[in-house]
């Protein structure tokens, strides 16, 4: 059996894995916030449905754990039935303490991939580059077999929704950043802003640089989140205390500032990775109390006091599950109209999973395109053009969606329609 947790982080403490399951009374509350249960209507597809089979499978009471794998593997994680339970409870942490007690998991393309990012990420790098290389080659038929030989198979997916895979990435670019004192907040640069969209981070550090003053990239490992979701504990724990030292490092009380939801979402859960009594859970605590998602820094940069100047098209905001529920912050709304001005569509069921989950897109197509059709129909109900977001993830599964289904209207990160705002300020200002 693969290693589990064991105890999880919960609203009444920290709890039991079978304790935290046992929780459910299968009340029914999560049913119709639950998006694999909404497209299916299936109770194991639902989180108390997943809740009672992990239960179960702690009992001894499946004798075949393979046959909970349909149920367990289709859960996006989104946390959309924690945020409906009265009783907080941690469905999607319960359903990966499941998978990790399914034969076959991880599979090997996830081992190979984890431990690239962990153990090997100058290689990993090398990889990428050199099926960037051939996308630009005109050879694209063979990007995908390669990725396949490589364990990668997900990134020739990814890779898709980037039209023009980047020569540089973004950390190249950052370690050329002139050194300063004392930073005013440190950077981290999340695995999908590095390697398929740095626009995204010179945006966001541009603002920050602009806003508070200048700052310092971190030099981060990658976050973890892939190697937690896949099975392999042990190198998520390495990942968080190389990034846990790196910012102690670094010294100082600046904010870690990091521009991928999903991403901050998972620094900020570091401390569960450890054990109550190791004295890492007390240094990923501190870790934690400097992380910040980009949606908090946004609203309080000089930029939003000074105003932004309004575009003219249409834009909605669609909110990050792990923005929402797993970090539990509002959308910046009134960021959002001042820079869209009377442009600003509300997004029916804008808190809602767009399907991406990571590699969930990839794993369970059609369950993954059931939900983003209905994503999609709200966005073009909306009548919006432009559709912002804070997850990477969310960018290259609504792209996939909008170039499908609705091609009138595309994704942006909101760090970039900021700076495009903030950008066309200044413009303004100075041919005034």
């Amino acid at each position: 059996m693969n290693e589990s947790l064991g105890r999880l982080r919960s609203a009444l403490g920290e709890q039991s894995s079978y304790d935290a399951a046992s929780q459910c009374s299968r009340c029914g509350y999560c049913l119709e916030d639950c998006p694999t249960y909404i497209a299916t209507g299936r109770e194991s597809f639902s989180g108390r449905g997943r809740n009672q089979i992990v239960r179960m499978l702690l009992e001894g009471k499946i004798a075949k754990p393979a046959d909970a794998e349909e149920a367990l593997s289709t859960c996006l994680l989104c946390g959309a039935c924690t945020a409906a339970c009265y009783a907080r409870i941690p469905t999607a942490d319960i359903a990966l303490e499941g998978r990790r007690m399914l034969p076959g998991n991880p599979s090997l393309p996830a081992v190979i991939l984890t431990k690239l990012l962990a153990r090997h990420p100058a290689l990993f790098r090398k990889l990428l580059k050199t099926a960037y290389a051939l996308k630009r080659s005109g050879l694209p038929r063979m990007l995908g077999p390669l990725l396949d030989l490589w364990g990668l198979g997900a990134l020739a997916e990814a890779e898709r929704a980037v039209l023009a895979p980047p020569r540089t990435f973004l950390r190249e670019r950052l370690s050329l950043l002139p050194g300063v004192g004392t930073p005013a907040w440190f950077y981290f640069a999340a695995c999908g802003t590095d390697y398929l969209f740095p626009e995204i981070g010179l945006a966001t550090v541009s603002l920050l640089d602009r806003g508070k003053g200048p700052g310092a990239f971190l030099q981060n490992a990658c976050c973890g989140l892939f190697s937690y979701n896949y099975g392999r504990l042990e190198d998520a724990r390495f990942l968080a205390q190389s990034n846990i030292e790196a910012l102690e490092r670094a010294g100082g009380e600046a904010s870690l500032v990091a521009d991928c939801s999903s991403c901050a979402s998972f620094l900020k859960s570091y401390p569960g990775l450890f054990p109550p009594d190791s004295p890492w859970r007390s240094r990923a605590e501190r870790f934690q109390s400097r992380v910040r998602d980009v949606l908090e820094i946004l609203p309080d940069l000089e930029l939003s006091e000074e105003g932004t100047a309004p575009k003219p098209v249409p834009a909605a905001y669609h909110e990050s599950c792990r923005a929402r529920n797993g970090e539990g912050l509002a959308p910046p709304y009134p960021l959002l109209r001042r820079m869209a001005g009377e442009s600003f569509r509300d997004l029916p069921e804008s808190g809602v999973c767009c399907g991406g989950a990571g590699l969930f897109a990839f794993r369970h197509p059609e369950l993954s395109d059931a939900i983003l059709r209905r994503k999609i129909a709200h966005i073009a109900e909306s009548g919006a053009r432009i559709v912002l977001t804070s997850s990477t993830s969310c960018l290259i599964q609504l792209a996939r969606g909008l170039s499908k289904y609705y091609p009138q209207a595309r994704v942006m990160h909101l760090s970039i329609y900021a700076a495009e705002a903030s950008a066309r300020t200044h413009g303004s200002q100075t041919g005034s």
